[in-house]
């Protein structure tokens, strides 16, 4: 057993544990309306896009709280940065809840919820970092990014379910029940940091870190590729229905196939993240996510058979969501010592905003006529392959690949 291993505190999993399950939740809240859209229009007296709006003010209020909320994660520690998500989560969820039938009410909920979520999102690298070893690390990132997957899967699984036999009113109140629960179990188990560290402590202030590692090569090609691939997931899986419409798929194979995109997600976090911790290597499987989910992308856009739609959903989602917690623990490496946060909030702060662009660009550029959305298709495909061209030229870090009984120095080169 390693060094790193023996001092590694078992509370670690706990921890993790519960933020798994707070992340699980406040994903729930943010997805509630999509697999409802027309019942809760009708229900609330308002159009489609207004319910749309519930859950695109999302992507809208982490791009102005990111930054913000990563400086109070470095600066304050997880405890209290991602107890301030958990409890705006508890707080707007019971609100939303309480007053679910004013369609104001849940408005205003949505966006207390949203802004709790980069301060749980952005700290996914700070707690892997502040509780396990570098060898873990990945496995940990990859564990908290698969609750994200399971709180969306929860949501379009159970809430028309719920909605259909509860009603929307009470539907809203058990999920800020639940919200409840999640922000009481975080603010009473989770602990800042282990009795013993587990290493790579050092940390430079967040402003010097953010000035650090805006000037590495690495990171940078990194945002590029985050800000391509990321936004390009969260454009398919909002227009799934209308990518697939025009070729006669239905509204519940249109459902199955983003179902399965994410539970390929949810799979391949958990696998890839594991062999990226194994192997100690991060490159590798980035450029396989990239390179096999711009195929299963492919298939996506051109798909008229039933079984190879679920299967190419099945493929991007595997390999493209894989891509995420690797490349938010190789950021962190390649970043060292800038804050975990900090490096993590700017990946995921890129893909918020490209998500919005390519959602209203596919929608603009979509045929007329038939509502076809293939040229807009080909052109993301054609970004996610130039991704991989891209992480062709990324190169290992330091941190990972030092011996491993040497706590590597403060890293100063603009090209790692």
């Amino acid at each position: 057993m390693s060094e790193e291993k023996r001092r590694s505190s078992p509370y670690r999993w706990v921890i993790l544990a519960i933020y798994m399950f707070v992340v699980s939740v406040n994903q729930l809240m943010w997805i509630t309306f999509a697999p409802v859209t027309g019942l809760a229009a009708s229900f609330y007296h308002v159009s489609d896009l207004s319910i749309g709006l519930l859950s695109m003010v999302f992507m809208v209020v982490y791009i102005l709280v990111s930054i913000p909320a990563s400086a109070i994660i470095d600066i304050y520690g997880i405890r209290v940065a991602v107890g301030i998500g958990a409890v705006l989560t508890g707080i707007f969820g019971l609100m939303r809840g309480i007053m679910g039938s004013d369609f104001t009410w849940v408005i205003i909920a949505q966006v207390g919820i949203a802004i709790g979520q980069p301060f749980l999102l952005n700290a996914m690298t700070t707690v892997a970092a502040r509780w396990f070893p570098i060898n873990e690390r990945a496995t940990a990132s990859g564990l908290g990014s698969l609750a994200m997957y399971f709180g969306i899967i929860l949501g379009m699984a159970v809430t028309p379910h719920l909605v259909l036999y509860a009603g929307m009113v009470h539907t809203l109140f058990i999920y800020g029940i639940l919200s409840g629960i999640a922000a009481v179990v975080f603010l009473v188990l989770v602990k800042e940091r282990p009795p013993t560290p587990a290493g790579q402590e050092e940390r430079s202030l967040v402003f010097d870190g953010l000035k650090s590692m805006l000037q590495r090569k690495n990171y940078i090609l990194l945002l590029v590729i985050f800000f391509f691939g990321l936004g390009i997931f969260n454009a398919v899986a909002t227009w799934i229905e209308e990518i697939v419409r025009p070729r006669g798929f239905s509204v519940t194979q249109a459902g199955m196939a983003g179902g399965l995109m994410i539970f390929g997600g949810l799979l391949g976090a958990a696998l890839l993240s594991w062999l990226s911790d194994r192997y100690r290597r991060r490159v590798p499987f980035i450029l396989l996510a990239l390179l096999v989910s711009s195929a299963g992308l492919l298939g996506i856009t051109f798909a008229t058979n039933y079984a190879v739609l679920l299967t190419s959903a099945f493929v991007m989602g595997f390999f493209l969501l894989s891509a995420g917690p690797i490349g938010f623990q190789y950021g962190a490496e390649i970043a060292y010592p800038a804050p975990e946060g900090t490096s993590n909030g700017f990946l995921l702060l890129m893909g918020q905003i490209s998500g919005i662009a390519f959602i209203f660009g596919m929608d603009f550029f979509k045929t007329p006529a038939s509502g076809s959305m293939t040229s807009s298709l080909l052109i993301l495909t054609g970004l996610l392959f130039l991704s991989f061209l891209l992480a062709t030229r990324l190169r290992e870090s330091n941190l990972l690949t030092a011996p491993k009984t040497v706590v590597p120095k403060k890293q100063t080169s603009k090209e790692d």
